[in-house]
């Protein structure tokens, strides 16, 4: 048994399965009182708050991950076990614990309360979405279930905080209770005899591991005789687990002689004894019409209709990322116009002023400027998962990623990945088997993520026409939507070629329950919204204010003596001999051609030319690849690189309009052909699709594989996919006669 942290407060643990509201009642518990890190040694989220109590008693509340069983299968499910017994060390045991269950569904959510009641840890069971039951056919006899298990019950409706202040005084009553009764709900009366004979080798072997929690041996026995890997942390120390194992070989042996299955002999009475207690607590009133939920779901689960629906659904958010965004883009990028403008005002000309107008303002200010995208974007995610749609879009895309040999577990961490994919790569820990997990974690950096959002609407806003299709959509927001599902296609097709070859194994099965639809609660998904931006928020706050910094320096310096002295007597030359307009105008040009000067002797200029030979088959030159380069801090820095080496300065209709602008006019100056046309833009946009530029990305992988080696394979393999790409789809236009 492990040293247990001393507590100085008393704690509460939530626990349930996914999708109960668990994370509802936590935050309607400690309000704006919780922080959020990782347990020790694993990239598992702790979330912990604090909650007043009635009587102004301080309480200590941990959010642990969603759960199906405390038979640990993930890392989350890992977690939730050994903290409720009390085997991490950096990690006491709760001493109260709160299962949340949804209430319309209570077979399925009381297999895991049955498992922590035998804990011998206080619990009360939190019946939420209890809306959901008065809107039911269904009635639940809350008097006949406290009864039966012994424990408070509590129903609550988490989105409305409707049952938040008895949940409150039920805790707060527990907490008073010298010696809280125990849990009289068993199910061992449905085990066999012999069961029971047999498990008493392997009780002899652990109860002393667990001889502060006697209640929990028995049932922690049974998950031990069906845990076919021997996953359980008390195989950590060697002699008890040489000893445990073969207690447990025996007992499965002796098992298999008399005919019983040990594999599933625990969940079997288990569901047993849930059905005789469901039947005695739940009416049903037999209906024989079709709900409306019912009804919605023979279309959006159909395997041809609901895959129709899905990409309907898909084009109408990526168009009104372009159409609804508009109107907030223009009244920010005016703000930024004027931020710089007053800068411009206040500092004396000379390196500061450009520091903090070329290098600052303009570097930051072009990515920020693409924030309601980014806002849209974590809105719509955020509302189809409070309406309950998005697990309808799991269940209709799970027959594809069968046909490319993930689990269909794989589908959240990479739609987490269209946000960012550092958690993405993080959700992957629900993923049971170790080859789908590190499929899907190589594919993970394919999704779309959000950083990669403004380059695309950059690049179609200055070189896709804005007209209609079909009368009505319109081509802007139709190649948005094809760069994502190029992503997908990328991203799944690769999984295919990966788990066909090095990453060969049997699919584990993929059991998965739509929850009822729900209307849509606007501050939970306003929250949401909020939590997901802010992440790319603070990324522009720091990352890009400080690498926008330094690209400023690096396209600044160092300072060509010979040049400024050639430009300056240009100068001289067209002040004596030209005037007005023409003075001007000649000015303009004299500038323009010593800051192109400037930039080609910079340090960033002779990096530039050095990847300029890699790069020009792609149809990119030296100026495209100072972004791709800085690109590995954030993919975002590209627009800011591209703004800061074409001078764009906040002026005449905004920073965005100027810079799209300076893409569309700029000429090379070898050919003085246009160096941006709308081939180049498609090719860098499958370029930015399909590479693998984010240092974060690089350092989780590392972290979540355990392995240099998977870190580097997936740069090498999306940097070679997306240069061939690229070269296919630029040397592919040229050859059909496109510019």
């Amino acid at each position: 048994m492990k040293n247990i942290t001393e507590k100085k407060n008393k704690e509460i643990a939530l626990v349930g399965n996914p999708n109960t509201g668990k994370t509802t009642i936590f935050n309607a518990l400690t309000g704006l009182r919780h922080s959020t890190a990782n347990y020790p040694g694993v990239t598992v989220e702790k979330k912990t708050g604090w909650m007043k109590l009635p009587g102004g008693e301080d309480v200590s509340v941990l959010d642990l991950p969603g759960a199906y069983s405390l038979l640990p299968r993930s890392l989350d499910e890992d977690i939730v076990h050994d903290v409720l017994l009390g085997v991490r060390c950096d990690t006491p045991p709760p001493d109260l614990v709160l299962v949340v269950l949804d209430a319309n569904n209570l077979e399925r959510n009381l297999y895991l309360a049955t498992q922590v009641l035998e804990t011998g840890i206080p619990v009360i069971l939190v019946l939420n979405m209890w809306d959901m039951v008065r809107k039911s056919s269904a009635s639940v006899d809350l008097e006949k279930l406290q009864k039966l298990t012994g424990v408070p019950c509590v129903p609550t409706v988490g989105m409305e905080r409707e049952g938040i202040q008895k949940l409150e005084a039920a805790i707060a009553s527990v907490f008073m209770e010298t010696s809280p009764a125990p849990a009289n709900l068993r199910f061992d009366p449905f085990l066999p005899e012999i069961l029971k004979i047999e498990l008493d080798k392997i009780v002899v072997v652990i109860e002393n591991c667990l001889k502060d929690r006697p209640e929990a041996v028995f049932g922690e026995s049974l998950r031990l005789l069906s845990d076919r890997l021997f996953r359980s942390s008390f195989f950590e120390d060697v002699e008890i687990g040489n000893l445990l194992r073969t207690e447990i070989l025996s007992v499965r042996s002796s098992l298999k002689q008399r005919g019983i299955d040990w594999t599933s002999v625990e969940p079997e009475c288990r569901y047993t004894a849930i059905e005789h207690l469901c039947g005695q607590i739940i009416r049903r009133v037999p209906q024989k019409a079709l709900t409306f939920s019912e009804h919605l779901d023979r279309i959006l689960t159909h395997r041809i209709w609901g895959v129709v629906a899905f990409i309907a659904i898909m084009g109408i958010i990526f168009q009104s990322i372009f159409s609804w965004a508009q109107g907030p883009m223009n009244l920010l990028s005016r703000f930024i116009e004027k931020l710089g403008g007053l800068a411009q005002g206040w500092l004396p000309t000379g390196p500061l002023q450009s520091l903090v107008v070329d290098g600052i303002i303009a570097g930051v200010g072009n990515v920020i400027v693409f924030l309601p995208q980014i806002f849209l974007l974590f809105f719509f995610i955020a509302l189809f998962e409070d309406t309950g749609y998005m697990a309808r879009a799991v269940f209709v895309l799970d027959k594809l990623m069968k046909k490319v040999g993930l689990n269909g577990k794989a589908f959240l961490p990479l739609l987490s990945s269209f946000a960012c994919t550092v958690p993405g790569v993080l959700a992957t820990r629900t993923i049971e088997d170790r080859n789908d997990r590190l499929a899907t974690i190589l594919v993970a950096p394919l999704m779309s993520c959000s950083a990669r959002l403004p380059i695309y609407t950059l690049l179609i806003a200055a070189f896709i026409p804005n007209i209609h299709v079909f009368h009505v959509l319109h081509l802007q927001g139709l190649t948005l939507l094809g760069l994502y599902l190029m992503s997908i296609g990328a991203g799944l097709g690769v999984a295919a070629l990966f788990r066909k070859t090095f990453l060969k194994g049997n699919r584990m099965p993929f059991v998965f329950e739509l929850p009822p639809y729900r209307i849509p609660h606007l501050k939970t998904v306003l929250g949401t919204m909020w939590d997901r931006a802010k992440e790319f928020i603070t990324r522009a706050g720091s990352i890009i204010f400080l690498l926008s910094i330094v690209l400023w320096f690096l396209v600044s310096y160092p300072k060509d003596p010979v040049a400024a002295t050639k430009f300056s007597a240009a100068r001289q030359v067209a002040a004596k001999t030209c005037s007005g307009e023409v003075l001007q105008e000649r000015l303009g040009l004299i500038e323009h051609d010593e800051k192109n000067q400037q930039l080609r002797s910079s340090y960033a200029g002779s990096l530039g030319h050095a990847i300029e030979p890699a790069i020009r088959p792609l149809g990119f030159n030296w100026e495209i690849g100072i972004g791709i380069i800085a690109s590995f801090a954030a993919r975002e820095l590209l627009i800011s690189t591209l703004a800061i080496v074409h001078h764009v300065q906040p002026e005449g209709e905004g920073m965005t309009a100027g810079l799209i602008d300076a893409l569309q006019k700029q000429r090379s100056t070898e050919t003085g052909k246009l160096v941006y046309t709308p081939l180049v833009a498609l090719s860098l946009m499958v370029f930015y699709v399909l590479a693998c530029q984010c240092f974060s990305t690089f350092a989780i992988v590392k972290r979540e594989t355990g392995s240099w080696g998977w870190m580097f394979f997936m740069i090498f393999y999306m940097t070679g996919l997306a240069w061939g790409s690229s070269f296919l789809v630029y040397q592919g236009g040229r050859f059909l006669g496109f510019q």
